[in-house]
């Protein structure tokens, strides 16, 4: 039993690194991109995304976040932007951000995308 346990977190993970960049920039296009620049230093409604793996919630410089999203002390990784973008308002109670993305591979796939965008 423990053996099965042990493995989940490394099956998840295995899961969460299956996206596909170029899918998850189509993705992106669509349905993140009236809102989100994929450009470094570009904030619009929403902040930039540029560089945002491996970033604290709340830290984009120049965009002003909720109270709550700079509060959340996050730090986005392949889990923690899945669950966000899974359900945003449930995540963090009082974000902005009111889109969710309820497809798990389209998650996967976007994630995948912001992975490559860089600073």
């Amino acid at each position: 039993m423990f053996g099965a346990t042990a493995a989940l977190p490394l099956a998840t993970s295995r899961a969460l690194a299956a996206g596909d960049a170029a899918a998850g920039k189509e993705i992106f296009t669509t349905t993140c991109a009236a809102c989100h620049s994929a450009q470094p230093g570009v904030n619009m409604i929403g902040p930039s995304l540029a560089g945002i793996v491996g970033s604290k919630s709340g830290a984009v410089p120049g965009y002003s976040f909720s109270s709550a999203l700079k509060a959340a002390n996050i730090t986005w990784d392949e889990q923690t932007l899945d669950k966000f973008l899974a359900n945003p308002m449930a995540d963090v109670h009082g974000t902005k951000m009111p889109i969710s993305v309820p497809s798990a591979q389209d998650r996967q796939n976007i994630i995948a995308y912001l992975k490559t965008l860089k600073p």
